[in-house]
């Protein structure tokens, strides 16, 4: 048995899950997930990286329930780390009708630079990367440089896919939707802290 540590690229894996079933499989748990996805593992350390959205009152509450229901649930093995939304102003060529778009930021930095942080440290013998970002792949170089002898497997999304990735690690897979049914969070999460509830966004469903 190996230990395993988890890095979720949530915006990959979130438009990923979007697509194959709508929101039905939203409701997440990281943790569940890897141990299926691993099951002679330990899992020991799972980073679920995201960011806020902006501009979008409804998304930023059901975002910011369902990662303190992660948190709630599995209060020693996954952290959340943030990155952030960034405006960006558009403006058609062709017609001059402007709008706003928006963009992610720091999510492929952050999860590159916990890999090398997690390759540099001891006692992790795999790192499951839950993303088919092929901005990746020089953080995995940098990571098998550092620890020739820990494993580093991606783990794509549901219709996610890097070549690159898959060309570099050819341990890749994609998620399968029995996993994702079978790693559902609770309907109702408690904090086992503060008895906090966290429920399951009613627009989730």
């Amino acid at each position: 048995m190996g230990r395993t540590a988890v890095l979720v690229g949530g915006f990959n894996l979130y438009h990923g899950m979007k697509k194959q079933r709508g929101r039905r499989y939203l409701w997440l748990d990281h943790v569940a997930l890897a141990g299926k996805l691993r099951p002679r593992d330990e899992i020991v350390d799972v980073r679920y990286f995201t960011a806020a959205v902006l501009d979008d009152a409804a998304a930023a509450q059901r975002q910011q329930t369902y990662p303190d229901a992660l948190t709630a649930q599995n209060p020693a093995v996954l952290t959340v780390v943030h990155g952030r939304y960034q405006r960006k102003r558009m403006q058609c060529r062709g017609c001059g009708a402007s709008w706003t778009s928006y963009e992610e930021k720091e999510t492929d930095v952050n999860i590159a630079v916990a890999l090398t942080e997690i390759a540099a440290s001891s006692g992790i013998d795999t790192v499951l990367v839950v993303s088919a970002d092929s901005d990746l792949c020089p953080a995995v170089r940098a990571a098998r440089r550092v620890n020739p002898g820990m494993t580093v497997v991606p783990a794509f999304p549901p219709h996610r896919r890097s070549g690159e990735l898959a060309a570099l690690l050819p341990s890749a897979f994609t998620i399968g939707e029995t996993k994702l049914r079978q790693s559902q969070l609770p309907p109702v999460v408690v904090s086992p802290v503060t008895g906090t509830k966290y429920i399951r966004p009613a627009y989730w469903q």
